[in-house]
């Protein structure tokens, strides 16, 4: 039988319906495993895996930086102790218009049982941030406000300076036109500057199913 094309609302099910499956399951090759990044790796794999055998698509790869880039998704794991990860950086007005592209993010808490020496993942929450809504938090909100009220050209440039957003002044002032022309949407992730973006999910996960673009699944 041929397959289905994946598309969002299909990745979003499966989602849902393999968190549940999964949190359930003991997995004796977690067991003692305390790195978080294998153990994201894993479930993220486990669940592309999932999505390929039932669903017409292809995984990314280092081009792409994305998981599934024929529907713009990127897959991330984290734990609840700390809920965030990285992700590439393409260029500084991603923190402010968006990543490109929207997130599926599970939150686990593993916990290893002794007497099976296996491990439980308990996903606690799904997550998906639309494209719309993945930018930064903070900076959305104040640049939105101070469009509002009048601010201009040098005002903006001066809070993005202020708040180190790794850009030169010649790039910083056309941020501050384009925010100006086209006032932020308000963004759901909390972005720190690095080498790579470091995105963080309290934020999203409180809001979650409480706002535009942002869906609790679980």
């Amino acid at each position: 039988m041929a397959k289905k094309p994946l598309t969002v609302e299909a990745l979003l099910a499966e989602a849902e319906v393999f968190a549940k499956a999964e949190r359930i399951k003991n997995h004796p090759e977690l067991f003692g495993v305390t790195d978080g990044k294998a153990v994201g790796t894993w479930l993220e794999k486990k669940f592309s895996a999932h999505v390929l055998d039932l669903y017409e698509t292809s995984l990314g790869n280092a081009a792409h930086g994305i998981d599934f880039p024929e529907i713009e998704v990127d897959i991330k794991v984290t734990s609840i102790r700390q809920p965030q990860s990285s992700c590439p950086f393409r260029n500084a007005r991603q923190k402010i218009f968006g990543l490109g592209y929207s997130l599926l993010v599970f939150v686990y808490d593993k916990q290893d049982n002794k007497a099976l020496r296996a491990s439980r993942m308990d996903i606690q929450h799904v997550v998906f941030v639309d494209k719309k809504a993945a930018s930064d938090y903070t900076m959305t909100r104040r640049l939105a406000e101070m469009a509002r009220d009048g601010a201009n050209e040098e005002d903006i440039t001066g809070y993005l300076q202020d708040r180190y957003l790794p850009v030169d002044e010649t790039e910083a002032r056309d941020i501050a036109r384009l925010v100006l022309e086209h006032p932020p949407r308000q963004g759901y992730l909390t972005i720190s500057n690095a080498l790579q973006w470091r995105l963080q999910y309290s934020r999203a996960l409180q809001e979650a199913g409480k706002v535009s673009g942002v869906l609790r699944l679980l």
